[in-house]
């Protein structure tokens, strides 16, 4: 209803710049590819426009930009119903420069892995197909990658699916990933198997290399190390002993080479899995920061009670002796009565 009581330059102005630009690019990318296909230079236009494995070496902005294109209309809406929301949701909470990284990380290392994997698959394989016949495009790697994101912030938030089903945010990106693995599977790899990908690198991202910013000014921090973040806590139990042996395996590799931001570690914990105290997402950590300045502002505006002196009082309960000014007696006068009363 705030939708329809607004105009919708209003509605537009009011969403954040870096989804209202990337938004925008998506469409005028993708109705540009369906342009160029209708009218017959398609073929000529797509090692322009989407990433090939075997073409995109001389054209790389591509394993970014490809995202933008969406190549079929059903897709398009779908992903016009999904990233703008949730990246307006990600750029209030994160700010503007985090959400480019994310989504520049997300897809454009996701793209990455899949074009190294496909020169893989064409030097075993000696198939061409996995050069020039796959194209990827679209947002399936930054769909899954904004659902890893709300799993750290809102794990718990329920959200109900086409009307009917009713499931908590933490569960959806397993279900997007096994939808995923079930389609590579049975032949369709490309761009499904870039689900695979965006998972691991927006986890990775947030999990050790988002940048934290304080809200009370502080030093900032990198990626949250809490344990329920951890990477044992997308698997069931039964794998999490090899999973985590994988983990820590491969996290102490890559700190012993530097390639992750230092973080304070517990030793008794065991492995990074095990890091307590970690940001368990931005919301609960600006609450708390803000709960804390606020607990100090009244603790520093409350006044402080006067000292008490130690036995200044009796185990009966007495009132310490005065002089005769009306001021309280010496130390020594306290402890003599106290003795007088003793005896």
């Amino acid at each position: 209803m705030a939708v329809l009581s607004t105009s919708p330059l209003q509605f537009v102005a009011s969403i954040p710049l870096v989804t209202r630009v990337f938004t925008a690019a998506t469409i005028i990318a993708s109705l540009l590819f369906y342009w160029l296909w209708w009218t017959g230079d398609g073929e000529f236009s797509v090692p322009y426009l989407v990433l090939v494995p075997g073409s995109s070496l001389f054209y790389p902005w591509t394993f970014v930009t490809s995202a933008l294109v969406e190549t079929g209309v059903l897709e398009l809406l779908f992903t016009l119903l999904v990233i703008p929301a949730s990246l307006r949701y990600l750029e209030r909470l994160w700010g503007a420069v985090e959400t480019i990284k994310f989504i520049v990380v997300t897809v454009g290392v996701s793209n990455i892995i899949a074009f190294g994997l496909n020169w893989i698959e064409y030097f075993v394989l000696r198939s061409p197909v996995f050069l020039y016949g796959q194209w990827y495009h679209g947002q399936m790697a930054l769909q899954i990658g904004v659902l890893v994101a709300f799993t750290q912030l809102i794990p718990e938030h329920q959200v109900q699916l086409f009307g009917v089903l009713k499931t908590r945010v933490k569960t959806l990106p397993m279900a997007y990933l096994g939808l995923s693995t079930v389609l590579c599977l049975i032949g369709f790899q490309c761009p499904w198997i870039v689900i695979q990908f965006g998972w691991l690198v927006s986890w990775v991202w947030l999990r050790f290399y988002k940048k934290n910013v304080d809200p009370m000014g502080g030093t900032p921090t990198y990626g949250d190390r809490s344990e329920t973040f951890a990477l044992v806590a997308w698997f069931p139990p039964f794998v999490h002993t090899p999973i985590s042996w994988l983990g820590n395996t491969v996290h102490g590799l890559a700190t012993k080479f530097h390639l992750i931001p230092l973080a304070t570690v517990d030793v008794e914990a065991g492995g990074y899995t095990q890091v307590p105290g970690g940001a368990r997402a931005e919301a609960e950590r600006r609450r708390a920061m803000a709960l804390k300045a606020l607990d100090q502002r009244m603790a520093g505006g409350a006044a402080s009670p006067a000292p008490r002196q130690s036995g200044a009082t009796s185990s009966t309960g007495t009132q310490p002796p005065q002089a005769s000014n009306g001021e309280v007696a010496p130390q020594s006068t306290l402890d003599s009565t106290k003795v007088k009363e003793e005896e």
